[in-house]
């Protein structure tokens, strides 16, 4: 009976490792109404941010009938989604503005030890990644989702900081 536990103890701790691997930041639920027949039908959304603090970064978005469930199916969205950016030691190699649907997001470096400002979805996703010094500004719509979006459209086409020094540059 105690190998039992200490086998289940042993497996909880090696969960508990992996899950302290990612950094998971739930940005923003919402309260959504279907009106049928009977009255409203009430469900939530969750868009969650999922990270390793390492250049590594995924949103995902998740639906349900209860909070949990939704928060849960949102980060297994997230971890399918995970992408990988490029990274100047702590800050973005280059300016950027990302762009989806009415929201912008402006992507600037800076010096060590100026911190993320950043706002909202924004912040959440310097932080999962690993960016510790940016400058950024949110121009347009402020949708969480589609400034979600728009970051990581800013992130995903971001080069390279040897590229922009003409350097070459060899992906392995």
């Amino acid at each position: 009976m105690a190998e039992k536990k200490r086998k289940n103890t042993e497996h909880s701790d090696q969960a508990g490792e992996q899950s302290q691997e990612l950094i998971q930041k739930v940005v923003s639920i919402k309260r959504v109404a279907k009106v049928i027949k009977g009255g409203r039908h009430f469900s939530f959304n969750a868009l969650t941010i999922v990270g390793d603090g390492k250049g590594n970064v995924g949103y995902g978005f998740g639906k349900a009938n209860e909070v949990a469930d939704s928060i849960k199916k949102s980060f297994k969205s997230a971890q399918k989604n995970m992408v990988t950016i490029y990274l100047s030691e702590t800050t973005v190699p280059h300016q950027i503005i990302g762009r989806f649907g009415a929201a912008k997001v402006l992507l600037k470096p800076a010096s060590a030890g100026t911190g993320v400002i950043a706002g909202g979805p924004v912040r959440a996703i310097c932080e999962a990644c690993g960016i510790k010094d940016v400058l950024t500004k949110s121009l347009g719509s402020n949708n969480p989702i589609n400034m979600t979006k728009a970051m990581f459209k800013a992130l995903t086409t971001m080069k390279p900081y040897l590229l922009q020094q003409g350097r070459k540059y060899e992906i392995k």
